[in-house]
């Protein structure tokens, strides 16, 4: 690069170094014109000489010394024209290369600058994100306690509610007998100072109840910032393994399940046969592991039940490992595979002659490379065989962002089996494994089991993992699907 000042010349170091060749070079060039020079009058003089002593014997000798000294300069001076045109042409030749070279150089040089901007403000943006999101935590460790210094007086204020109502009901049993006796007028006294107590005791909860709601809504909005944040800036460290790990480990509250009121048979345990595992755990079992059931209308089969949040959920898929290959046919996902200790699929039909019982609660549990756990619930229902096993959901809770859409009827599909899928007709051929196919990206629980050594982009696609709508790729370590009645009744 050049910058013009008087009596300078700024030069890069790359082009400076050609500069000092090309005046090298062109050094040896006129060193070589100059040996010519010299020696060609060397050569005359002793030509001459040679001319004068052949010729001493000869009439007349110096007539013809000077013809030949004349014919020489010619050829001489002929030869000198012919190398100053060479040269003149290696000189425009060798100019129009190093413009050539200095072109070149300059854009490399200018590229290279632009390129030092760029990588200074993304390291400017990078120290920002990191700033805020440390701020942002902050506020959310303040909020927290805040919330927990909440709760606690809710708790004290409900126990004195409580207390409150025990003599409320005192107080009621005494109106009930002022009903035949006439009170007195120091007992009225006390039950309106009484009831004025009570009440101004409901109108402080209620104003702490909604303190309390306005700050969960504060603290989700910036747990919300922190976990785009930290999106961010693992995009920016990472961008391989961060992408496929979760933002941090969240707590699997049990949730309250929304009941769908849909019109079905209350199943029954004739013979000793339980309709599916929260029967079982009411029947008085306690232990997770592999029990028989037998829904209404199907034959008896087995399922694992596992045991947790004061119940039993019937686990209708496993993955721990990757040692079982889910890339399995349409016959395959319709009757199960798998071992019900390990990995398996437990099979549509099954699945759906359990839920086809009443209305029913389907929970998924995530856990990824770092070990961190999250889950998602909703309520659903899960057509036959005639609707291609279709599945019907509406999210209730979880701690993940949904990743599957709502509302909307997805029909199962596997490689061999995939005539119902009108968006994506190849999703299965294309991201293995049998699933509830919508766009083909949204979640793949059936898929093949990458770890995060496996770079490829195309390889993480056909991964297992979760991709909410709005949101990266969590690539997954296991996953369960559990299916648990919300009509507690039919099952005692």
């Amino acid at each position: 690069t050049h910058n013009s000042h008087p009596g300078k010349t700024v030069c890069s170091k790359s082009l400076c170094i050609l500069n000092d060749q090309r005046g090298v070079s062109g050094a040896e060039n006129m060193k070589i014109i100059l040996v010519f020079l010299y020696i060609s009058p060397l050569a005359l003089s002793a030509g001459a000489e040679k001319d004068y002593s052949s010729l001493d014997s000869a009439a007349p000798p110096e007539t013809k010394s000077r013809f030949a000294m004349l014919d020489d300069v010619r050829i001489l001076a002929n030869g000198l024209l012919q190398l100053g045109h060479g040269l003149k042409d290696f000189v425009h030749k060798t100019k129009g290369q190093m413009n050539d070279i200095f072109q070149k150089l300059y854009i490399f040089d200018r590229s290279f600058y632009e390129l030092s901007l760029q990588t200074s403000e993304i390291k400017e943006e990078e120290e920002q994100l990191r700033q805020t999101t440390a701020r942002l935590q902050i506020n959310n460790e303040e909020i927290k306690n805040l919330s927990q210094e909440m709760n606690s007086k809710i708790e004290d204020l409900i126990l004195n509610k409580i207390q409150l109502q025990e003599k409320v009901w005192g107080l009621e049993d005494k109106v009930t007998k002022l009903a035949i006796t006439q009170p007195s007028t120091q007992d009225t006294k006390e039950i309106s100072s009484l009831k004025a107590f009570v009440e101004q005791q409901d109108n402080d909860i209620k104003q702490l109840l909604k303190i309390v709601e306005d700050q969960h809504v504060q603290l989700d909005r910036q747990h919300n910032q922190i976990l785009e944040l930290e999106d961010k800036l693992n995009h920016i460290e990472l961008q391989e393994l961060a992408e496929n790990s979760f933002l941090g480990e969240q707590s699997e509250a049990e949730a309250t399940p929304l009941p769908l009121h849909r019109a079905a048979a209350a199943p029954s345990m004739a013979r000793g046969a339980a309709p599916d595992c929260t029967a079982l755990y009411n029947s008085g079992m306690r232990s997770s592991g592999v029990y028989t059931i037998k829904p209404n209308g199907s034959e008896a089969f087995d399922v694992y039940c596992e045991m947790k949040f004061g119940s039993s959920w019937t686990v209708i898929q496993n993955r721990v490992d990757g040692s079982l290959d889910f890339n399995q046919t349409w016959d395959a996902y319709t009757n199960g595979f798998g071992d019900l200790n390990e990995e398996f699929w437990l099979g549509l039909n099954k699945t759906h002659s359990i839920t086809n019982q009443g209305d029913y609660l389907l929970r998924i549990e995530l856990q990824d490379w770092k070990d961190n756990r999250r889950y998602i619930q909703y309520t659903f229902s899960l057509g036959g065989p005639d609707t291609g096993y279709a599945l019907l959901l509406s999210r209730v809770s979880g701690s993940i962002p949904n990743a599957l859409p709502e509302q909307t009827e997805l029909r199962f599909s596997t490689a061999d089996h995939h005539l119902h899928i009108s968006n994506e007709s190849s999703c299965p051929q294309n991201y293995l494994g049998g699933w509830w196919h919508s766009e083909c990206e949204e979640t793949n629980l059936n898929g093949k089991y990458v770890a995060p050594r496996s770079r490829g982009r195309l390889d993480r696609r056909k991964g297992l993992y979760w991709k909410p709508k709005k949101g990266r790729y969590y690539l997954l370590k296991s996953t369960k699907i559990m299916i648990h009645p919300t009509d507690l009744k039919n099952f005692q």
